[in-house]
């Protein structure tokens, strides 16, 4: 049960960044960087360090402006399933449970969330600059619960998947609401 929590915690940060939970994961490892790390661990490490360093910067920067958060969303949408399933399959190694299924899960749980965050981008017209750093917090904090913590990463990413029904939910009835006032008929 922990490795799936921590798969949990690992495949939600990866829904909300790309680069810094892959980041994080390679430099957790210490001098074997990504050798744990399935599909990376074919990447050359000096290469994979640069190009998730500078992603990440590019991540961190460019997501405090509105154009920057839609161009990163773009971008983060295709990729945050691939990530997650990666994230997910990093993080459990000693399970029962088939990777193809974690890989699965993970991916599901990271594209569940980053759907989430841009229907709130649209809704909003923009995530506030506050919501950007939590964000940014929560996937640094999550990476490293998915290590040292999992039931705790576990339980913060439960919790998120329980925002994204709620927000979901929240914006059916907003929907159905606004299609009454303008007399629309389904």
């Amino acid at each position: 049960m922990i490795e799936i929590l921590a798969t949990l915690s690992a495949s939600a940060a990866a829904g909300m960044r790309i680069g810094i939970p892959l980041l994080i994961i390679g430099l957790l490892q210490g001098s074997n960087l990504w050798s744990q790390v399935p599909i990376l661990s074919h990447i050359s490490p000096p290469i994979l360090l640069g190009c998730l360093t500078s992603w990440s910067l590019i991540e961190l920067l460019v997501s405090k402006k509105v154009w920057g958060q839609r161009l990163l969303q773009l971008i983060q949408l295709f990729m945050s399933p691939i990530v997650g399933a990666i994230m997910g399959l990093a993080v459990a190694t000693a399970t029962a449970t088939p990777n193809w299924l974690i890989a699965l899960i993970g991916g599901l749980l990271a594209l569940v969330l980053q759907l989430v965050q841009v229907g709130w981008f649209y809704r909003l017209r923009g995530l506030p600059l506050w919501a950007v750093f939590l964000q940014d917090t929560l996937c640094i904090a999550l990476v490293l619960f998915a290590f040292d913590a999992p039931w705790q990463g576990g339980l913060i990413a439960l919790i998120l998947l329980w925002f994204a029904v709620r927000s979901a939910k929240q914006w059916y009835d907003w929907y159905w609401q606004k299609s009454k006032k303008l007399g629309v008929r389904s």
